[in-house]
């Protein structure tokens, strides 16, 4: 009974587009997911460090390193190429100034900037006080500090602009960096390593030809100081000329203030540690799974909800439906007829529970859509947990995401209309559902985003997404999803409609007056699906919000599987309610029986950013936060939403498909 059914000629169709994937990627040699090609430098190898955007956890604004009066490369400013999700996500990498040397020690001069004006002291206090991040890459290793905090160590990527002295006005300038790249010396045995997976798992294979001994980066650390230089000698030095090495000072005479007409110079120095960490497992430091015990928790809290509800759902099938339909097939067909006039519960509602349902197209337009969604978190979820979305690749992730959400739009095209079919009993409007279900939920989106946009773009933010991007999402929707959605709706008309069990009455029956709206109890009934993500989506809003890596695709993996089957059940429980009350206008509360936790998600977020994101200032801040939580709760509503009806309507046509009334 699912919607999913799909002909033979489909079938071979999609089997032949796999066969075509697949020799294309046998015949890309080399190609290799996840992680990135291990480099091995030789002694005195250049290597160039690069700088990513500037970030914040208090204004969530991204802005670019040389928005600050840094210093700039001999060879001028040239940004790298990035992916879709690495624009997206405010990501702009260049390079930078900062060079090293394999295996060699050194202190180094940069340059001494100009005398600061006013406006450039006002953005660097602005900056510092916001506590904005300056975020650094070599070798694909992000740069990583360590705190202390009430005794406890406190791990960071990145380092800050400046930093402003408890009880303090003043504030100071990082000038001074102090790096520690950790290197693994590589013996050329033969073994090479060609990809990583999660938590640093690698694929070994041998290699015909021994390569040279060298050295592999496998850890990138540093100290950040702030350190007042004489400008006057400083300026006699040329960029990379040696300086003595210094010792970050704790006086706040001897490090660098922020005001108009300082001159401050800017100076670093490297040194290089022997590590056993192996290429494969640098990342490790990064992705250290905190909370264990707690995403188990959650699974736990979850198993409960779930026997609980298959508990009921077992009663209900078997102790009840069962009996009731047993008993009917007992008798004979006098006793049936005078049955039939004795009937209670759901069994009244024969003639009208396959009633069409109000705004049928909206319904059709939104469970496809939910296919859409519930497709591309699967199988996202699926490939990270199997390793394949490393964080080496930046942007991977939310890559991934758009181009499956794409290609799915085929799924969305054809479900809809299929329902559509279903409902109506013929094709006729099939192409306004396919062109509302592959407009609805992007419609959502560009809609939140573009008034977004408009605020980073006043806050000259590097989150803001350019036009020329505008245009290429634009193209991409036009141009693979619109059509896929197409393509899903015409296949939706050649495949047969769902044949309903039992006819449909002229005159619908009146529904019994309650005592309490009906749809009070199906948000609540949202509160049970939420209780089985809650606490991982405490990790996910902080991984999101805080900076921190999110890796433990493998919990989410379990949560999601568990959260598909508590949305199933409740969908079920709440449309065997209504039915024994004789209310056989089931359709839209079935749906809103599971899609009703995209409401608890969204008050979940706020509470999140009045609680946990104390530190995030300002309305612009807030009104980013708002519109993104929006964004996730309408996905969340449409995937569950749709979980709970598809499993609805096959139970509604078991049911009655059991029954035989005439």
């Amino acid at each position: 009974m699912t919607f999913l059914m799909i002909s033979e000629k489909t079938m071979r169709a999609i089997g032949g587009v796999f066969l075509v994937l697949v020799l294309f990627s046998h015949a890309s040699y080399g190609f290799y997911l996840p992680g990135s090609y291990m480099h091995t430098y030789s002694t005195r190898e250049p290597i160039i460090a690069k700088v990513n955007s500037l970030t914040s956890i208090e204004t969530e604004l991204p802005f670019s390193y040389y928005s600050l009066p840094y210093c700039k490369p001999p060879e001028g400013i040239k940004k790298s190429a990035e992916n879709l999700g690495e624009l997206l996500m405010g990501d702009q990498i260049d390079n930078s100034p900062y060079r090293f040397q394999m295996n060699v020690n050194e202190s180094v001069y940069l340059c001494t900037t100009k005398a600061l004006r006013e406006n450039e002291v006002k953005l660097l206090k602005q900056r510092t006080r916001d506590l904005y991040q300056v975020n650094m890459i070599l070798d694909n290793l992000p740069v990583m500090r360590f705190a202390n905090q009430n005794g406890v160590k406190i791990q960071w990527t990145g380092f800050p602009v400046g930093y402003t002295p408890p009880n303090g006005n003043d504030d100071y300038i990082i000038n001074h960096l102090k790096f520690t790249i950790l290197v693994h010396e590589y013996e050329g045995s033969g073994v090479e390593i060609i990809g990583t997976g999660e938590e640093g798992m690698g694929v070994i294979s041998e290699s015909n030809n021994k390569k040279p001994p060298g050295y592999e980066i496998v850890g990138f650390e540093v100290v950040p100081c702030s350190v007042k230089y004489d400008p006057n000698a400083m300026t006699k030095l040329k960029i990379y000329d040696k300086v003595p090495s210094v010792s970050c000072p704790l006086e706040l005479e001897k490090s660098q203030i922020m005001r108009e007409q300082e001159r401050i110079s800017f100076t670093y120095e490297v040194e290089f540690v022997k590590s056993d960490i192996r290429w494969p497992s640098r990342w490790d430091a990064y992705l250290k799974m905190e909370g264990a015990r707690v995403h188990w928790f959650s699974i736990l809290n979850s198993l409960m909800v779930i026997f609980f509800l298959a508990g009921i759902v077992f009663v209900i099938f078997l102790r009840t439906v069962r009996r009731d339909l047993t008993r009917y097939e007992e008798l004979d067909k006098e006793a049936q007829v005078q049955m039939n006039e004795e009937l209670s519960g759901w069994k009244l509602v024969v003639g009208d529970v396959f009633r069409e349902p109000d705004c049928p197209k909206l319904l059709c337009v939104m469970v496809g859509d939910g296919f859409q969604i519930t497709g591309m978190a699967v199988v996202t979820i699926v490939f990270a947990a199997l390793g394949f979305m490393s964080p080496a690749s930046r942007g991977m992730l939310l890559t991934g995401m758009i181009i499956l959400y794409l290609f799915l739009g085929i799924a969305a095209g054809y479900v809809a209309v299929r329902l559509w079919r279903t409902i109506k009993g013929t094709t006729e409007g099939w192409r306004s559902v396919s062109w509302s279900a592959a407009c609805f939920f992007p419609g959502i989106v560009f809609v939140i985003l573009t008034a977004l946009n408009f605020v980073l773009w006043g806050s000259k933010s590097t989150g803001a997404i350019p036009i020329s991007l505008y245009f290429e999402l634009l193209s991409l929707w036009f141009c693979i999803s619109v059509p896929l959605t197409l393509m899903g709706g015409f296949l939706g008309t050649r495949t047969e409609a769902i044949q309903y069990p039992v006819r449909t009455n002229q005159i619908p029956r009146e529904i019994p007056a309650r005592k309490y709206p009906s749809w009070l109890l199906v948000l609540g009934a949202g509160t049970l699906p939420f209780g089985t993500l809650f606490i991982e989506l405490f990790f996910i809003l902080s991984s999101l919000w805080l900076g921190r890596f999110y890796y433990v695709f493998g919990f989410l993996l379990v949560v999601l599987l568990l959260l598909v089957i508590v949305c199933a059940e409740v969908s079920v429980v709440l449309t065997y309610m209504h039915l024994c009350v004789e209310d056989w206008r089931w359709w839209w509360k079935a749906f809103f029986a599971s899609g009703s936790v995209a409401l608890y998600v969204f008050l979940y977020s706020i509470n999140y950013l009045v609680f946990d994101l104390q530190s995030l200032s300002g309305p612009v801040s807030a009104f980013l936060y708002i519109g993104y939580s929006m964004i996730m709760a309408t996905a969340i509503m449409l995937s569950t939403g749709t979980i709970g009806f598809v499993m609805s309507f096959y139970f509604v046509h078991y049911l009655f498909s059991s029954v035989k009334i005439d």
